[in-house]
């Protein structure tokens, strides 16, 4: 146990250590100092089919359906039944499913 957390320590250090010698402004002035490239040639534009026309909707819509024509909801005219004012039973109470485990002999 000891010697694997001794090596990951060893291992954490020698990535910080050669992480932090790397030197980044050497390496952007190496890419500052690249000779021209040459430049990328333009692709030629793709030519699209026509979009779909959209047909033209109606400018005036249909009447709606008059009040009078809808069907009407029917009405309770009696009043709903109450409900019994039993009250629930009560829940039997769970007998103790976990044992209690005793301590080991002594020699």
């Amino acid at each position: 146990m000891a010697a694997s957390n001794n090596s990951s320590i060893i291992f954490a250090i020698m990535a910080l250590l050669s992480l932090s010698s790397i030197t980044t402004s050497h390496a952007a002035r190496g890419l500052l100092q690249l000779p021209n490239l040459p430049t990328i040639p333009s692709l030629p534009q793709p030519t699209m089919p026509p979009l779909p026309t959209i047909p033209n909707l109606p400018a005036a819509l249909p009447p709606l359906p008059s009040v009078a024509s809808l069907p009407t909801l029917p009405t309770a005219n009696s009043p709903l039944p109450s409900l019994p004012a039993n009250p629930l039973p009560n829940m039997p109470s769970l007998p103790n499913m976990i044992p209690t485990l005793s301590p080991p002999p002594s020699n």
